[in-house]
């Protein structure tokens, strides 16, 4: 089997394996198909449960077609009065924490989150709420509260704010390779390779690479993103629907640091429905700006990823308005990804129906990667029989349908 080659090397130690170390350990092999945020974490949290563990992806891990190979990714608490995420957002940003603590990698950058909203706002009326009630700690902005603090953010009138102080931002694509890395030191097997439809029921004793080379183990865990819908075509073909989402990043005039750490944090808007988001200057990459709202349907493989002109308007027309320092700054960099969305916003982590031994872990929905170390532990949980996590209904495939309608934010 083949060795995960990379640019450089780093220098990483173990994280312990959290709920599932208790598992008794075997000499089992489990297969996870997917490198990406869910399939890299739920792989890292099988090796540390001591099992024989190969991790499979037909591009690599956070290639620039994956979801979880972008640039950066929020890492917020506030979901409205969605308990469920943000717990898991707290305990996922522990972990990430940790991990990079004990790898000696600094790929989270605790900004804050900032979500700029109306006061008549719900959705912040409830992320309040349940701050408070799990106990995430934030502060309430008055409107000339937001604008003394960041002045270089236009507010509207009577809108105020909610911070996170303790949020921010994660470095998605290094930070997924050096999970990767990290499962590999502690002796789990990484291969570049495609991977077949699996056929039958029952249990499964054997999928296929695109080669024709069979890949044997005690149980399967297929976490392939917008791949889902194709290489699970009968289960999930039309519950899996990729989207088309545009990012832009705008270069700062010379010498205006307005637009950086800790001047700027992680921001939201709520303010308008153009569901903006964005992220500061990070490592001298360029002010992050990104489309919330669902694109159109978009080929994963194919599918082009240059900016569209519309878009690109967009974003500048959207950037002078809420941000005027930067109405004249250039575009310095742009990318086109996915959101691999379920039919509610809600993730799909449950046993394949036909075999007993099989898995499916994906629908993170533009929402999930923040979420990585919480699934890879509630995954590999499901696969190893343990009681901790318990299941959890909204994630089973029972609850997605063939259209969508989302539900979570």
């Amino acid at each position: 089997m083949s060795t995960l080659i990379t640019r450089r090397e780093w220098g990483l130690s173990a994280l312990a394996a959290g709920a599932i170390a208790n598992v008794t350990k075997t000499d089992k092999t489990y297969a996870v198909i997917g490198a990406g945020v869910f399939g890299s974490w739920t792989a890292y949290k099988l090796r540390q449960a001591g099992h024989n563990v190969l991790l499979l992806d037909a591009y690599g891990p956070a290639n620039m077609r994956a979801s979880s190979g972008g640039e950066s990714r929020i890492i917020r608490a506030s979901y409205g009065k969605d308990e469920i995420y943000t717990r898991m957002a707290v305990k996922s940003l522990a972990q990430w924490d940790a991990f990079f603590q004990k790898t000696g990698r600094s790929l989270l950058y605790r900004t804050g989150v900032l979500w700029i909203a109306k006061p008549d706002n719900a959705y912040a009326n409830e992320s309040r709420e349940m701050l408070r009630k799990v106990g995430v700690p934030f502060k309430d902005l008055a409107p000339d509260e937001t604008q003394k603090l960041y002045p270089q953010i236009r507010v509207e009138p009577g809108a105020g704010a909610i911070f996170e102080p303790n949020s921010g931002a994660l470095m998605a694509r290094e930070a997924v390779q050096a999970v990767v890395a990290q499962f590999m030191r502690d002796g789990g097997q990484f291969r570049h390779a495609a991977v077949r439809t699996p056929e039958g029921n029952g249990h499964l004793e054997q999928i296929l690479t695109s080669d024709g080379s069979p890949i044997r183990a005690d149980a399967f865990v297929f976490a392939c993103g917008a791949w889902l819908g194709r290489v699970l075509p009968d289960v999930l073909g039309k519950k899996i629907f990729p989207t088309r989402q545009e990012v832009f990043f705008f270069g700062p005039l010379s010498g205006d640091r307005r637009f950086e750490p800790p001047q700027m944090p992680v921001w939201i808007d709520f303010g308008d429905n153009g569901g903006m988001y964005g992220f500061p200057d990070l490592d001298t990459r360029g002010f992050k700006v990104a489309f919330d709202l669902h694109g159109p349907e978009f080929d994963p493989d194919t599918g082009n990823r240059f900016p569209s002109p519309q878009k690109t308007e967009e974003a500048r027309a959207y950037v002078s308005e809420r941000f005027p320092g930067l109405a004249h700054s250039p575009i310095v960099g742009s990318r086109v990804c996915q959101y691999e969305n379920s039919s509610n916003g809600d993730f799909v982590i449950d046993r394949h129906p036909a075999f007993d031994n099989v898995w499916i872990c994906g629908g993170g929905s533009g929402h999930g990667f923040k979420h990585g170390p919480a699934v890879g532990e509630y995954t590999a949980a499901r696969v190893l029989g343990a009681a901790d996590p318990p299941i959890e209904p909204r994630f089973s495939l029972a609850s997605k349908s063939t259209v969508q309608h989302r539900s979570v934010i």
